[in-house]
Order: structure tokens, then C-alpha cells, then sequence
């Protein structure tokens, strides 16, 4: 069985003959069906029966390593006597492994995501409410007329904010899908042969992003609301446009 990523490279199948040539000893050369592809993050890895391997190297009941799954009780027992062994070379404990590195990975992608969280909010901030800004300034005339024939403060907000509203709404969608496609092309641009980065998107990360957005959106809003309400109707009504 070929790890996916090695079968891509050598361009092969399962059911196909692969010959493989064997680097140290006699260095004989077999050739071997492809029985399956699976899919590793980790290696380009190649598996194959123990009894199957030793037959074709001629080395009887030979084995350079074992995973042993072991009752939670008698881990530390367990690990004490193979340390204690002469002919054991080397024990890891895989629980012990994983939570490190799971501690690890936690550690380091919290603080990459609040710090590409941070980045993305201010230059969201910036380009919103630099774009309410300026059609507030393009507009301040006729939202101080509207003011003056009668609308009330709660309209021309709306007349102003709504416009931006609809306008995040329709940018969602498609800053999702182009977000998407960038998550995609950098999961394979960073594969390599010692690992590679599955493509997964949950929706809740689509829905913090989305989230993120909108608040700044309403931020920005509330802000250009506060200058709004305070908009001296009689000075920008003698601005000359």
C-alpha cells in the first residue's frame, strides 16, 4: 500500500506492478502489486505484510519495530521493562507524543489566529469606514437637506448606513469563496513529502470570519452615526458643492 502523495509522484495505481529496489544488503529487486492508496499526512510512506516482506528478503521472523496498544494501567510498567531490555533499542510512549505536540500546535496556532484576526479587523476597519466616510463627506449636503424637509435622524442614517450594509452583505459571500480558494492553494503549496496540510474548512470558521466583519461594520457605522447626528445642518447647507 503507497501513501497518496508517493503514488501521484511515481504515477501509479492500486492494481499495478511497482518494482522496487531494495538500497542496502544484496540489494535485490522485486516486483510488487499495488494493492491500495491511502491517504498520510505525515511521510510518503509504503506498507506491507510483515510475513510478506521478511519472505521476499529471505530474513525469517526479522522486525526492526513494533506499535504496541497497551492497557492505560500497566503503561509505566510496560515501559520500564522494554527500557530495561538489551535488545530494545528505543521505546516512545504515542499518548505522551500526541499531547505534546497537540499542546504544541494549540500554543502556536491560538496566538497565529488571534494575531491574523487582529490584522484582518484592522484593515477591515480601515476600509470601511474610510468608504462611509467618504460618502458621508460626498453626501453631507443632501443628507442635511433631507434633515431639513422633515426626515428624521434615524432615516438619513439609514439612507447612509443601509447603503453599506447592503454592499458587506454582498461582499460576504464573495470574500468567503475567495477566501476558500486561497486556504486551498496555500494547503497545497505548503505539502511537501514530509507532510502534508489536509484541506478542511468547518463552518464555524466561515461564520467567525463572517462575524468579524460585520462587527466592524457596525463599528464603523455607529461612528459615522455619531458624526451624523451631530452634523451642523446650517454650515453644510452653505457649503458650496
Amino acid at each position: 500500500m503507497l501513501s497518496r502523495d508517493l503514488a501521484t509522484n511515481l504515477s501509479i495505481e492500486a492494481g499495478e506492478i511497482l518494482t522496487v529496489e531494495v538500497t542496502e544488503g544484496h540489494r535485490p529487486e522485486f516486483q510488487i502489486p499495488v494493492t491500495a492508496i491511502a491517504t498520510t499526512y505525515i511521510g510518503s510512506g509504503v506498507q506491507m505484510d510483515i510475513s510478506d516482506l521478511n519472505r521476499l528478503m529471505s530474513e525469517g521472523d526479522a522486525l526492526s519495530g513494533a506499535f504496541l496498544t497497551v492497557d492505560a494501567t500497566q503503561t509505566t510498567a510496560l515501559y520500564q521493562e522494554l527500557k530495561a531490555s538489551p535488545a530494545v533499542a528505543g521505546v516512545s510512549l504515542q499518548d505522551v507524543a500526541q499531547r505534546n505536540f497537540q499542546v504544541i500546535m494549540d500554543q502556536n496556532i491560538g496566538i497565529s489566529i488571534w494575531m491574523y484576526t487582529s490584522f484582518a479587523a484592522l484593515i477591515a476597519i480601515g476600509v470601511v469606514y474610510n468608504s462611509v466616510r467618504i460618502s458621508f463627506a460626498e453626501r453631507a449636503r443632501e443628507l442635511a437637506s433631507l434633515r431639513v424637509l422633515g426626515f428624521t435622524r434615524g432615516e438619513v442614517s439609514y439612507i447612509l448606513l443601509g447603503e453599506i450594509a447592503f454592499l458587506t452583505l454582498i461582499a460576504l459571500p464573495i470574500g468567503i469563496g475567495l477566501g476558500t480558494g486561497l486556504a486551498w492553494y496555500l494547503a497545497q503549496a505548503m505539502s511537501s513529502d514530509l507532510f502534508r496540510l489536509p484541506f478542511i474548512i468547518e463552518p464555524a470558521t466561515l461564520g467567525y470570519a463572517a462575524a468579524v466583519v460585520i462587527i466592524v461594520t457596525s463599528a464603523s457605522g455607529l461612528l459615522v452615526r455619531r458624526q451624523l447626528d451631530r452634523m451642523d445642518l446650517i454650515s453644510v447647507l452653505k457649503t458650496k458643492e
